[in-house]
C-alpha cells in the first residue's frame, strides 16, 4: 500500500513560516486529490478510504492554521484551486457511483436469500 505522507501544520520545526505552511498544505491537498482519483479508477477501495482521511486530517490541519485563509486570497492560490475543483467533483461523482454500484450488488445479493 502506497501512502502519502500529508503535511504537518507545525512547519515552523521544519524552517517553514506559517504562510510557506499554508502553501504547502494546499499543494499537499492538491497531490492527495489527484491519488484520490487513481486509486477509485483502480478499484482500490482501501487506499482511497486512507488517503481520503489523510486530505481529512489535513483539511483541519488547514483550518487551524490562520494564514490559510491569507494564502487563499493570493493569486496562486487561486489558479490551485481552480485545479482542485474540478478533480474534487471527479472524486466526488466516482466515489458516488462506486456506492451506488456496491448497493446494487448488495441488493442482488440478498435478492437471493
Amino acid at each position: 500500500m502506497s501512502k502519502v505522507i500529508a503535511m504537518s501544520a507545525d512547519g515552523e520545526k521544519k524552517g517553514k513560516s506559517p504562510l510557506e505552511q499554508a502553501k504547502a498544505n494546499f499543494a499537499m491537498y492538491y497531490t492527495l486529490t489527484q491519488e484520490l482519483l487513481k486509486f477509485i479508477d483502480k478499484n482500490d477501495v482501501d487506499e482511497f478510504l486512507e488517503l481520503e482521511k489523510q486530505r481529512s486530517d489535513l483539511v483541519e490541519r488547514m483550518k487551524a492554521l490562520p494564514e490559510t485563509e491569507e494564502y487563499r486570497q493570493t493569486e496562486e492560490c487561486q489558479e490551485l484551486v481552480q485545479k482542485i475543483k474540478p478533480l474534487d467533483m471527479q472524486v466526488i461523482y466516482k466515489a458516488k457511483a462506486w456506492l451506488n454500484r456496491s448497493r446494487q450488488q448488495n441488493a442482488t445479493v440478498h435478492a437471493y436469500d
